[in-house]
């Protein structure tokens, strides 16, 4: 049945070389379906309609409230019914004054669950976590494309092409444009999304990715992304690019909008990082990222196993493509991953001035992480931080593993469940050969390490690849320029001419030689 949605989508696919807004309408739902998601059409569940799902005759609902009810009941079925009518007050009440606070706000429940409270049978006051979504089991979630969803907030009366809802809660906004007009782009479809958020904000509190396509371009961004962070998703299983004779918002759908894919992406890698001063930039990861930490992931879990060799690989991504980024959502995933048993992460550098910009991201990136990262200031301190049994994510430069004169004692801990992250990690400053490189290794003999770095590892150096192993996941130059990640860059070769008097001619060639 799923082949068969696949090959028709295929055939609407071809039938987008119309490219109107309504042709690309109907084929992204198509996609949907094949995906499995229930395709409804807004009018069709407004109040008073055979199939009406909303309760507000005026449109200024935005949540499905009884399949948000039924999804929380489902989910948490020990609960008492006075739990659960809580845990729905919490989630459709606006009780911050930003859009921005209330979105953060919500993308916290949406990970961790909704505290609650209720009366126990004897009458004293207890406390609850209430799971949103079984991010274990993504068929025990509630899946739905809804196309011309009205929307009414104040004197506004706004109508999106298609919302994504997850058990009732609209996470997913998608704006199209026609590309047979000339006047309609992309970039019209994200100004539309700006509008949309200044006049029906009580939609986006609930959102986490948004999609603006005109059947030609795709792109997908976060709630604060600007125009030069909305970026193409360029592959559906992360094994290769998508062929480009694929729709890029089909190639987004089927990428991105997979139902295990999408309940990994909203769990891990969406961040929020405080820039100070009571600002929020709501980060979400690329197609790159998603797929480097997912590898990194299951390379990190088999190096890091009794019978792996605690090489767990090297992740190359250009700079300028988001690599402290992608580095903090690897130590959030590694966090997070059970059969790690809380490891502890330590992140290496082989300058101060890196190990402050590198600490700066994870500062910022704390609730990604779960704690905030430390510093260790010396090899003693280093010692014991590595001492302590719970996990935690640890800040040094490689020097710090330069053991005492005279020490006959090189390790610093002989835990397994220990993963060095280390930055920039061919630089010659690591003195693979006999310097810091092996000074790391005694000090660490059962950790796991992985590198990163944002210029590719010469051939020949193969002590980098003895410390870290093989590539696991390649960004480069070419691909970010195509992406706009990064910008060009561009060489001219030219000849500098000098102007040496006659007489100085002769000497040249003497001193060269000297």
């Amino acid at each position: 049945m799923a082949e068969d949605k696949r090959r028709s989508t295929g055939d609407d696919a071809c039938r987008m070389s119309n490219f109107s807004e309504s042709v690309v309408e109907e084929a992204a739902l198509q996609w949907f379906e094949a995906l499995g998601y229930t395709i409804l059409h807004g009018p069709e569940i407004a109040v008073g309609e055979t199939a009406a799902e909303r309760i507000d005759p005026d449109y200024r609902d935005v949540v499905l409230a009884s399949r948000l009810k039924k999804a929380l009941r489902r989910l948490n079925p020990t609960l008492q019914p006075e739990a659960i009518e809580d845990a729905y007050r919490r989630l459709v009440r606006r009780d911050e004054p930003s859009l921005f606070t209330l979105n953060h706000s919500f993308h916290q429940k949406l990970v961790d669950g909704v505290t609650v409270e209720y009366t126990r049978p004897d009458g004293s006051i207890g406390g609850a976590l209430v799971r949103l979504f079984d991010f274990d089991d993504p068929e025990n979630n509630d899946w739905m494309a809804v196309n011309q969803f009205t929307v009414v907030e104040g004197q506004h009366t706004r109508r999106p092409d298609i919302l994504i809802f997850i058990n009732g809660l609209p996470l997913a906004v998608m704006e199209l444009k026609d590309a047979t007009d000339e006047n309609a782009t992309i970039w019209s479809a994200f100004q539309q999304i700006q509008t949309y958020k200044v006049q029906i904000p009580s939609l986006f509190k609930y959102n986490e990715i948004l999609i603006i396509s005109d059947g030609l371009e795709t792109r997908v961004g976060s709630l604060t992304s600007d125009t030069e962070r909305f970026m193409p998703w360029r592959t559906i299983d992360g094994e290769e690019l998508a062929p480009s004779s694929l729709p890029q918002l089909q190639v987004v759908i089927e990428g991105l909008f997979e139902k295990r894919r999408l309940l990994d992406f909203l769990r891990y890698f969406v961040v929020f990082e405080d820039e100070g001063g009571g600002v929020l930039i709501k980060k979400i990861a690329g197609y790159h990222q998603f797929h480097a930490v997912s590898n990194a992931l299951r390379e990190t879990l088999a190096a890091s196993a009794e019978t792996g060799d605690r090489r767990v690989g090297v992740v190359w991504h250009t700079q300028g493509s988001g690599k402290s980024l992608t580095m903090a959502f690897y130590a959030g995933r590694l966090v997070l991953e059970p059969k790690l048993q809380n490891p502890t992460i330590v992140v290496i550098t082989d300058r101060n001035d890196l190990d402050d910009q590198l600490y700066g991201t994870f500062s910022r990136c704390h609730e990604l992480l779960r704690q905030a990262p430390e510093k260790a200031t010396d090899r003693e301190d280093l010692r014991a931080r590595l001492g302590v049994s719970s996990g935690h994510i640890v800040f040094t430069t490689i020097q710090k593993f330069m053991p005492p004169a005279g020490s006959d004692d090189p390790s610093l801990s002989d835990r397994r469940n220990i993963i060095v992250i280390a930055d920039e990690a061919h630089r010659s400053q690591y003195d693979f050969i006999d310097g810091f490189a092996r000074h790391m290794r005694d000090a660490l003999p059962h950790a796991s390490f992985i590198g990163f770095t944002g210029t590719p590892i010469e051939k020949a150096d193969a002590n980098t690849r003895s410390v870290f192993g093989n590539y696991i996941s390649i960004y480069d130059i070419q691909r970010a320029v195509e992406d706009r990640a990064t910008v060009p860059i561009y060489y001219e070769s030219r000849l500098a001419k000098l102007d040496l008097p006659p007489s100085e001619k002769p000497k040249v060639d003497t001193d060269f030689e000297e």
